[in-house]
């Protein structure tokens, strides 16, 4: 019988029973004490009435108990719904009631916005508190542990059972929960191990989400699939992270390009020793090239993935063998997962035109939680279409073009802006930059470049990036405004919210 992904814990606790799983600040578990936690959770959860199929919300930062809380759910064959805890208490309200969750497990660190979750009409009826001073009516995680037994849960599960429910960004309105299979996960993990060379002696530090799909299965799902341990971080600091490598020897970081940022600015980067670092993997959004050459420069191998959450991510990655040569190149798909690149009547476009990049494979989610019609429009005859554009080159490596939502048509002329942003970072003064189409009587758009700079005293006007750009691409690709702001606003997986700043034209 197939037990879905709880069953790894169950395999790795009887033939890796000491093999360090998950490190989280000053705890340390074995995958025997792990599968023992997620036990005792998971007959907790069957105490407080969950059943197969249910949903179970949870706020929580990156910890053991979010891991814990996701397998015991696996277990049990209820579904798991992380949410963003950076969200609204409207906007948090809003996935609670869409998923009909009856079971909320919170960190206490989410006191406040839980207290205004309280006073809301919500499907919730069961709160259960991590941490110290819980609400008086609450059920406290550790005690549930303490009293629950240690025996194994005997549920029939199978790959097609829906385990993991994640809630699209909602960048382009209401968040849509992907429905995410055990199977989705369990091949995203074989993917990743047939694209990138790491094995069961490998670790990594997720600081990363986990409530995003990069956090928790890049390189966390995978890597306890293979009885690797994690690292866990609830908090980004550069200096922390490098910190933690140095200390640690962690051999793997998956970070969104933000992050990978932040991280070169370190002003003491070479006095720690990161040699132990042999995979980094950056996702999420496209990685500014200049970020990928500093690492590059380091001998640190670089990988640039391409993933959604619809696609469990994995969908394409730049192996180190073909970072230089095929730099701004995210890659090609991984052996169980197919890619095409089509036109508006789904014809395959030819190498070097741009399309819309689709995928299939058994990474790809079921659909989108109570939302017929958004999942017929997203997946037709088996093909889950991204919303980006793309197009292969003559040797079948993909490049990312944008967004499809982002292409700026200017004079009939189509314009990508990552293409104009990835030049714009490679101007001294310019730490963000982000580019979009504002209206235009004469030529339907115009272009304008948003940037925040390294040293504000220098200032930068249109004639200044004009001057930048000039004889590097077309003019009519040259941006006609420019504004410059403190910070680019991001969601809280690092990706600019370009919605956010379209609505300020």
């Amino acid at each position: 019988m197939v037990k879905g992904i709880g069953n790894w814990l169950v395999k790795h606790s009887e033939s890796l029973p000491e093999r360090l799983a998950v490190v989280y600040n000053e705890k340390r578990f074995t995958y025997a004490e792990l599968n023992e936690r997620v036990n005792r959770f998971a007959n907790a959860l069957l105490s407080l009435g969950v059943r197969k199929g249910d949903r179970v919300n949870a706020l929580l930062l990156n910890t053991n108990e979010m891991l814990e809380s996701m397998f015991a759910c696996a277990k049990i064959g209820a579904i798991f719904v992380p949410i963003n805890f950076r969200l609204s208490v409207d906007e948090v309200h809003y996935i609670v009631n869409d998923s009909r969750g009856y079971h909320l497990i919170y960190d206490g660190r989410m006191k406040s916005l839980v207290d205004q979750l309280r006073t809301q009409n919500s499907s919730l009826q069961e709160y259960i508190h991590v941490g110290s001073d819980p609400h008086k009516e609450d059920s406290v995680y550790e005690d549930l542990i303490a009293e629950a037994n240690n025996v194994e849960p005997e549920f029939d599960i199978f790959l097609d059972d829906i385990h993991l429910m994640m809630y699209t960004s909602g960048t382009t309105g209401r968040p849509k929960g992907a429905m995410l299979t055990h199977g989705n996960t369990l091949w995203n993990a074989i993917n990743f191990i047939n694209a990138i060379p790491f094995n069961y002696s490998d670790s990594t530090l997720t600081v990363a989400p986990l409530f995003h799909i990069g956090g928790m299965s890049v390189m966390t799902t995978p890597l306890l699939y293979i009885g690797g341990t994690i690292y866990l971080d609830d908090q980004f600091d550069p200096n922390r992270v490098m910190q933690k490598i140095h200390d640690e020897r962690i051999t793997s970081l998956f970070l969104v390009p933000a992050m990978w940022q932040a991280l070169t600015t370190v002003e003491n980067f070479g006095a720690y020793d990161i040699s132990s670092l042999q995979l980094a993997v950056s996702g999420g959004a496209p990685c500014p090239i200049t970020v990928i050459e500093f690492f590059q420069k380091r001998e640190i191998p670089f990988y640039e993935g391409f993933g959604l959450t619809e696609t469990a991510p994995f969908v394409c990655i730049l192996d180190r063998e073909n970072t230089l040569r095929k730099n701004g190149s995210v890659g090609k798909a991984p052996i169980h997962t197919s890619v095409r690149i089509v036109d508006p009547l789904d014809r395959d476009v030819p190498s070097g035109e741009v399309g819309e990049l689709i995928v299939n494979g058994p990474n790809v989610m079921v659909g989108y939680w109570n939302k017929p019609k958004a999942t017929s429009e997203a997946i037709k005859n088996g093909w889950f279409y991204t919303g980006d554009l793309a197009k292969f080159d003559d040797e079948g490596f993909i490049y990312i073009v944008d967004r499809k939502k982002d292409m700026i048509i200017t004079g009939g002329e189509n314009v990508y802006p990552i293409e104009i942003e990835q030049l714009l970072f490679r101007h001294p003064n310019i730490r963000e930059a982000a580019v979009i189409g504002c209206p235009d009587e004469k030529w339907g758009e115009s272009i304008k470049a948003i940037v925040s700079l390294k040293n504000n005293s220098q200032q930068l006007s249109v004639q200044d990036i004009e001057t930048f750009l000039n004889g590097k691409i077309a003019r009519f690709k040259i941006p006609k405004q420019v504004e410059i702001v403190e910070a680019l606003p991001r969601n809280a997986t690092g990706k600019i919210l370009k919605t956010v700043l379209r609505q300020k034209v």
